[in-house]
Protein backbone atom coordinates (compact mmCIF):
# COMPACT_ATOMS: atom_id res chain seq x y z
CA UNK A 1 0.00 0.00 0.00
CA UNK A 2 3.05 2.14 0.85
CA UNK A 3 4.32 1.74 -2.44
CA UNK A 4 1.04 2.48 -4.49
CA UNK A 5 1.06 5.81 -2.79
CA UNK A 6 4.60 6.75 -3.11
CA UNK A 7 4.41 5.77 -7.10
CA UNK A 8 0.48 7.57 -6.76
CA UNK A 9 1.94 10.67 -5.89
CA UNK A 10 5.95 10.75 -6.76
CA UNK A 11 4.79 9.99 -10.56
CA UNK A 12 1.98 12.73 -11.48
CA UNK A 13 5.10 15.13 -9.56
CA UNK A 14 7.72 14.00 -11.62
CA UNK A 15 5.93 14.74 -14.39
CA UNK A 16 4.25 18.36 -13.45
CA UNK A 17 7.96 19.41 -12.50
CA UNK A 18 9.45 18.08 -15.77
CA UNK A 19 6.45 20.14 -17.52
CA UNK A 20 7.54 22.88 -15.69
CA UNK A 21 11.01 22.62 -15.93
CA UNK A 22 10.83 22.18 -20.19
CA UNK A 23 8.31 25.63 -20.13
CA UNK A 24 10.46 27.34 -18.17
CA UNK A 25 13.65 27.31 -19.36
CA UNK A 26 14.47 31.33 -20.56
CA UNK A 27 17.20 32.29 -18.21
CA UNK A 28 16.15 35.41 -15.95
CA UNK A 29 18.79 37.56 -13.33
CA UNK A 30 17.48 36.94 -9.72
CA UNK A 31 19.08 39.86 -7.72
CA UNK A 32 19.40 40.12 -3.82
CA UNK A 33 19.93 43.61 -3.54
CA UNK A 34 16.62 45.25 -3.03
CA UNK A 35 17.93 48.77 -3.69
CA UNK A 36 19.89 48.33 -6.80
CA UNK A 37 18.62 45.57 -8.72
CA UNK A 38 20.68 46.45 -11.57
CA UNK A 39 24.13 45.39 -9.65
CA UNK A 40 25.66 42.40 -11.37
CA UNK A 41 28.07 41.61 -8.38
CA UNK A 42 24.86 40.54 -6.02
CA UNK A 43 22.27 38.59 -9.33
CA UNK A 44 22.58 35.38 -10.96
CA UNK A 45 21.00 34.68 -14.14
CA UNK A 46 19.32 31.23 -13.77
CA UNK A 47 17.22 29.37 -16.00
CA UNK A 48 13.48 30.16 -14.10
CA UNK A 49 12.57 26.14 -13.37
CA UNK A 50 15.90 26.34 -11.29
CA UNK A 51 14.47 29.29 -9.22
CA UNK A 52 11.12 27.86 -8.79
CA UNK A 53 12.40 24.37 -7.82
CA UNK A 54 14.69 25.65 -5.35
CA UNK A 55 12.01 27.99 -3.88
CA UNK A 56 9.84 24.42 -3.38
CA UNK A 57 13.00 23.02 -2.03
CA UNK A 58 13.49 25.54 0.36
CA UNK A 59 10.05 25.66 1.25
CA UNK A 60 9.79 22.25 2.10
CA UNK A 61 12.41 21.93 3.94
CA UNK A 62 11.56 25.08 5.79
CA UNK A 63 8.20 24.28 6.58
CA UNK A 64 9.49 20.40 7.73
CA UNK A 65 12.55 22.03 10.14
CA UNK A 66 9.45 24.40 11.26
CA UNK A 67 7.40 21.29 12.22
CA UNK A 68 9.79 19.19 13.66
CA UNK A 69 10.54 21.89 16.13
CA UNK A 70 7.23 22.53 17.13
CA UNK A 71 6.62 18.99 17.54
CA UNK A 72 9.76 18.57 20.34
CA UNK A 73 7.43 19.22 23.26
CA UNK A 74 5.36 16.19 22.23
CA UNK A 75 8.87 13.68 21.34
CA UNK A 76 10.08 14.78 24.77
CA UNK A 77 7.21 14.09 26.69
CA UNK A 78 7.04 10.57 24.62
CA UNK A 79 10.67 9.44 25.76
CA UNK A 80 9.69 10.67 29.15
CA UNK A 81 6.87 8.09 29.35
CA UNK A 82 8.81 5.56 27.43
CA UNK A 83 11.33 5.77 30.44
CA UNK A 84 8.86 5.50 33.03
CA UNK A 85 7.11 2.60 31.61
CA UNK A 86 10.55 0.92 31.28
CA UNK A 87 11.07 2.28 35.54
CA UNK A 88 7.48 1.09 35.82
CA UNK A 89 7.79 -2.13 34.16
CA UNK A 90 11.25 -3.19 36.17
CA UNK A 91 10.18 -2.04 39.94
CA UNK A 92 6.59 -4.72 38.69
CA UNK A 93 9.26 -7.49 38.13
CA UNK A 94 11.38 -6.49 41.02
CA UNK A 95 8.35 -7.27 43.64
CA UNK A 96 7.22 -10.35 41.38
CA UNK A 97 10.31 -11.67 42.13
CA UNK A 98 10.37 -10.96 45.70
CA UNK A 99 6.30 -12.34 46.14
CA UNK A 100 7.63 -15.45 44.23
CA UNK A 101 10.93 -15.90 46.37
CA UNK A 102 8.71 -14.64 49.42
CA UNK A 103 5.92 -17.57 48.13
CA UNK A 104 8.98 -20.18 48.03
CA UNK A 105 10.02 -19.69 51.41
CA UNK A 106 6.94 -19.62 53.10
CA UNK A 107 6.14 -23.00 51.59
CA UNK A 108 9.45 -24.25 52.74
CA UNK A 109 8.39 -23.02 56.37
CA UNK A 110 5.09 -24.53 56.99
CA UNK A 111 4.89 -27.68 58.74
CA UNK A 112 4.66 -30.67 57.00
CA UNK A 113 0.65 -31.92 56.93
CA UNK A 114 0.06 -34.96 59.34
CA UNK A 115 -1.34 -38.33 58.48
CA UNK A 116 -3.74 -40.24 60.33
Amino acid sequence: MRRLALFGFTIPLAIILIALSVANRKAVFLTIDPFNPENPALGFTLPMFVVVLAALMIGAILGSLLTWFGQGKHRTRAKLEANRSITIKREADAIKQERAAALLDANFSLPAPRSN
